[in-house]
């Protein structure tokens, strides 16, 4: 498994050329290795725009984007692919195929054109597999998968790239309780491993279980960041959500909880 590096979002502005409209501000984002960093807000905020500049799927008007010291921007898509995994919001297959066949898509960056697998790369598909639970249907199509299913071989993907920093862009969607949790586990342990794990999401409540920092995001710009317990404030969160609120800590964990008051008729 590959050390972590820090990945950096240095001073970035990402604006669409056609308006300037900028829809990330300034950020200054340090997620270093071997812990959780999640990235919320409400929607509109900047939060999926971060991943896509990324991707460079959004211009970037400013600012670098750093894994490590390799700048991003600069580096050619094969580069960027053996050091970040980026599992996008969304994404559609334009032919099905099988499961396994997917997951190996993941070790596409580290061979040539016509490589086959070495036993390594299977070891690690398998792996990858065995931690996001999706090998009970590595022979299934992709389009015969639910919802849920989908997301986790589409996680499966991104753990079988093996690099040092994971990118994930609302990694839960359409899971239930009990995959949610495991997902969330299996974050944690990559972090533990000494990955970089980074992960847009909306589920407050489960991010500051798992999370080793929270960066707020609100109108494009980073309004908060830090540990769980100093960035979920109820006042802060009011302000940026526009919604009363209360914040608890459960009493079974110990974790800040979000509660989502019903404003009076």
């Amino acid at each position: 498994m590959s050390a972590g590096l820090v990945l950096t979002f240095d001073d970035v502005t990402l604006a669409y050329h056609a308006d300037g409209h900028r829809v990330v501000q300034h950020a200054a984002i340090s997620a270093p290795p071997g812990q959780i960093t999640a990235i919320v807000g409400p929607n509109g905020s900047g939060k999926s725009s971060l991943v896509r500049g990324v991707l460079g799927l959004m211009p970037v008007h400013a600012g670098r984007i750093l894994a490590g010291t390799t700048d991003l921007l600069r580096a050619t898509a094969r580069e960027m692919s053996r050091l970040v995994a980026v599992m996008p919001q969304r994404e559609a297959l334009v032919f099905p195929m099988l499961v396994h066949d997917y997951v190996a898509l993941g070790r596409s960056p580290f061979l040539g054109l016509w490589d086959a697998p070495s036993a390594h790369d299977v070891a690690v598909i398998r792996g990858a597999m065995e931690r996001s639970d999706v090998l009970p249907f590595a022979a299934r199509r992709t389009d015969e998968l639910s919802g849920g299913e989908w997301q986790r071989v589409r996680l499966a993907r991104a753990l079988a790239q093996d690099t040092p920093i994971l990118l994930l862009d609302e990694p839960t969607t359409f899971l239930d309780i009990a995959h949610e949790m495991a997902t969330f586990e299996t974050l944690a342990r990559e972090a533990q491993s000494g990955r970089t794990v980074v992960l847009v999401s909306h589920t407050l409540t489960l991010v500051a279980r798992f999370a080793d920092q929270i960066v707020l995001m609100h109108e494009a710009r980073v309004a908060a960041s830090g540990p769980p317990r100093d960035v979920m404030q109820a006042a802060t969160l009011e302000a940026v959500y526009g919604w009363p609120l209360v914040v608890s800590h459960d009493p079974a964990v110990g974790a800040p909880t979000l509660v989502p008051l019903r404003r009076p008729r």
